[in-house]
């Protein structure tokens, strides 16, 4: 068995953090305070989404919250040294966030519960709920987020992911890529009405990637990241937070955030390579929903479990199927999918979507 490198999750930490089980969080700083134009602009760009809807209405896309807090975005606290790998995020929205609209994030630690894991042996689930309100006190959305913390080496060491190798891509496959960007379907200014849609529809589909870390840069340009740092920034992180500091292979310290471009640290924590972030993926199929809702529906929530690991090199299609309706709100309930080239499913969950009637 080679050397440990990294910490074990360690009783009394875990039971330290239950004692904190129920309490408001500390709020780290976040890296969009105010949904400017610009913020707007770079986050929608950041996540790939062209409806110039955005822009030109003054509203954001819902998804934009991940930019305006950390800890919905994957930010835990607790179990230094352990691992953190984001699971997920369930938005429910109130009303939509407009251009201008200053929105702090209030989160309390809700849940941790230990689950077995064929990853790493042992793995617990952080969940934190966090209520997003606006400048006039109104709440926007309640979300509730989660990682799961894991131990690097133990999940080195069993190796549940065999080494992936990259995909090549031909003409052929780029092509059919490029097309899909040509064809996507934006609905835009026509309503899209309650009455007219069908349970079992499917939504038309929408493209991702292929991942890059050049695509990775530009997320994390819209995003703003959770420990991305530079110069004597990243040192004052690293005294406060000493396990963040993972010495790079020119004995510099780095942030654990770096699996997601730094393919020896990837390795290092069981995984086949570097990969993208979680909450990039829920704001993909929450651009597959608002391109088919149009401009007069309401993304109402959207509840999105990553599965499997998006590795650079991977290509997404984000795919959706209206589930159910319910004519008391006139709302939509869709399942959603995002799937790579290999047939393999890497995000799953649902969207409710509230739809106008026609003649009102």
């Amino acid at each position: 068995m080679s050397a440990r490198r990294f910490p074990l999750i360690d009783d009394e930490a875990l039971a330290r953090l239950r004692t904190l089980v129920g309490q408001e969080i500390r709020r780290p700083q976040p890296y969009i305070e105010t949904a400017t134009r610009d913020a707007i602009r770079h986050w929608a760009d950041g996540i790939g989404d062209r409806n110039p809807w955005w822009l030109a209405s003054g509203t954001a896309p819902p998804t934009i919250l991940f930019a305006m807090d950390r800890v919905v975005s994957g930010y835990v606290g607790g179990l230094p040294g352990i691992h953190a790998m984001y699971g997920g995020t369930d938005f429910r929205w109130d009303r939509p966030i407009r251009i201008g609209d200053r929105i702090v994030g209030d989160s309390v630690l809700l849940d941790l519960v230990e689950k077995p894991s064929r990853f790493a042996k042992r793995a617990i689930q952080q969940i934190y709920r966090t209520t997003f309100s606006n400048q006039r006190d109104e709440v926007v959305c309640v979300a509730d987020s989660w990682c799961f913390r894991t131990e690097r080496d133990t999940a080195r060491e069993r190796a549940k992911y065999a080494p992936v190798e990259p995909h090549r891509y031909s003409a052929g496959e780029i092509e059919r890529i490029r097309a899909g960007y040509r064809d996507e379907q934006v609905r835009g200014a026509a309503p899209r009405y309650f009455e007219d849609v069908k349970a079992g529809e499917t939504l038309p589909e929408i493209v991702k990637g292929p991942l890059t870390v050049t695509s990775i840069v530009a997320f994390v340009q819209g995003w703003g990241s959770l420990y991305v740092r530079a110069h004597g920034l990243a040192f004052d992180l690293f005294d406060r937070h000493p396990a963040l500091g993972i010495p790079n292979e020119l004995g510099v310290p780095e942030p654990p955030e770096r699996v997601h471009w730094d393919e020896a640290l990837a390795r290092a924590v069981g995984v086949p390579g570097p990969y993208d972030y979680g909450p990039e993926r829920v704001a993909w199929l929450g651009h597959l929903v608002t391109n088919w809702m149009g401009d007069a529906g309401m993304l109402a929530r959207l509840s999105v479990q990553v599965r499997r690991h998006n590795l650079i090199g991977d290509t997404t299609w984000c795919r959706g199927r209206i589930a159910t309706k319910s004519d008391a709100r006139g709302e939509v309930t869709l399942d959603l999918e995002a799937v790579n080239q290999r047939g393999e499913a890497i995000a799953q969950g649902q969207a409710a979507v509230i739809l106008p009637r026609r003649g009102r």
